[in-house]
């Protein structure tokens, strides 16, 4: 992790209101071929993405993550909750995967739950064995949402660190990602 953070202290990263944009677009569609291309999201139009960022229940933000030249390199989409973020959708230059995107955006979004002073990340649902949400489990402190109750993962610290735990959910539980403990 610590050489993820050396690696990416080059990224300018801005908070924008949630409104898409056509580079955005574009850096997510290059992303679902790549990554999902079998998945529904790859169909998705122009008309599809901007809903998907414009139209949200909550407050939500989305931050971009920018290479020293202006070129945009990652995007996450986040809601921000009375007590922490949920990070709702990332993607990243699939050409430059090497860069390891997604975990500098975990780790950034890490640190910014902290500069906010709210306890929790939450990154959705978590599914042991799968490839594709694997990476959720690598950061630590972690907690999971199973049968409506929060259990600390194996071998994640304490609780009492001031690192903003992060929080995942079992796809089986349909208890909301809220007031994890």
């Amino acid at each position: 992790m610590r050489r993820v953070r050396r690696d990416h202290a080059d990224l300018v990263v801005t908070e924008r209101p949630i409104v898409a944009t056509e580079e955005q677009y574009a850096l997510f569609r290059a992303y679902q071929a790549h990554r999902h291309g079998d998945g529904d999201m790859a169909l998705m139009g122009l008309d599809d993405y901007q809903s998907m960022v414009e139209t949200s229940p909550v407050e939500t933000s989305l931050f971009e993550f920018r290479s020293r030249d202006g070129r945009l390199v990652c995007v996450s989409l986040v809601d921000m909750l009375s007590d922490g973020l949920s990070a709702v959708y990332t993607f990243y230059d699939p050409a430059e995967t090497h860069r390891s995107y997604g975990t500098a955006s975990i780790l950034w979004l890490i640190a910014e739950t902290a500069r906010r002073n709210k306890p929790y990340l939450y990154l959705g649902y978590w599914v042991p064995g799968s490839t594709k949400m694997g990476y959720k489990s690598r950061f630590n402190p972690a907690e999971i949402l199973r049968n409506g109750h929060w259990h600390r993962l194996a071998g994640a610290p304490s609780a009492g660190s001031s690192t903003p735990t992060v929080a995942v959910s079992s796809p089986k539980d349909d208890t909301p990602s809220t007031g994890a403990a």
